[in-house]
């Protein structure tokens, strides 16, 4: 199991591709495929046929997924898209220690 630098309820910026420079938050994150489903980037458009009565058909437009190393995440202090900088809490090496997400650029959590 491969692990991200972008975790699920982030606030991310698209950072190639031709949704260059748009934000949005990560709704799925996909650690085996290396791909992260972000609100309103990469939408696709699909036709759906009603398959009840109540159902409706038409055309529906949704969020694919993206390759995680296509976002970069954005702090929530001061704004600014970061990668992000691992921390060990004191007891280092200890099983019950946990690394945190930190900004490069304030030190604020991730």
């Amino acid at each position: 199991m491969n692990t991200l630098h972008v975790k699920k309820n982030d606030t991310v910026i698209v950072i190639s591709g031709r949704d260059k420079g748009k934000k949005g938050k990560v709704i799925t994150a996909d650690t085996a495929g290396g791909k992260v489903i972000v609100e309103g980037v990469n939408m696709a458009t699909k036709h759906r046929k009603p398959r009840r009565q109540t159902d409706p058909g038409g055309i529906i437009h949704q969020e694919t997924p993206i390759y995680a190393c296509k976002v970069m995440p954005v702090c929530g202090k001061c704004g600014k898209p970061t990668r992000p900088m691992y921390v060990i809490p004191d007891g280092e090496g200890k099983v019950s220690s946990r690394k945190s997400r930190r900004c490069r650029h304030c030190k604020e959590a991730l």
